[in-house]
């Protein structure tokens, strides 16, 4: 796999939206809550991962297990954008513990999570950064 196109678009998506998420947290915990601050880091973070998962549809693997070039870690493209739903409907019925509780899993999920599946060895990413660490 080399780097194209959508798999820069995926990447770079990925990695604003690990930036942007923190900020989008931490804006409304606290004694002093920055809801503008939090609105605007959170619709920035939903939009990235919104990319990133739609990106990550026309992302093929066919070297590890999949199914027509799906792999394991594409069931999340689903789950992300179901959770997203999920976190603005409870939101929309008044529901900010519940909307906070699913954005909050939701990042450590689909940003934290995955995103160190993809630095194993046997990744792309992965390949990348340990062989230029001279440890693959």
């Amino acid at each position: 796999m080399q780097l194209t196109p959508i798999i820069a678009v995926h990447m770079t998506a990925a990695l604003g939206a690990l930036a942007t998420g923190p900020v989008a947290l931490w804006a409304r915990r606290g004694r002093q809550q920055r809801p503008r601050l939090h609105r605007a880091f959170g619709y920035a973070w939903v939009t990235l991962m919104v990319v990133a998962a739609v990106s990550a549809l026309f992302i093929r693997d066919r070297s590890l297990p999949n199914l027509g070039g799906y792999t394991p870690i594409h069931l999340l493209v689903p789950v992300t954008l179901a959770m997203l739903v999920v976190s603005f409907r409870r939101l929309a019925l008044g529901n900010v513990a519940g909307h906070r509780a699913v954005m909050q899993r939701l990042y450590v999920g689909a940003c934290l999570v995955a995103g160190a599946f993809t630095l194993l060895p046997n990744r792309y990413l992965g390949r990348l950064l340990w062989t230029s660490v001279g440890l693959a």
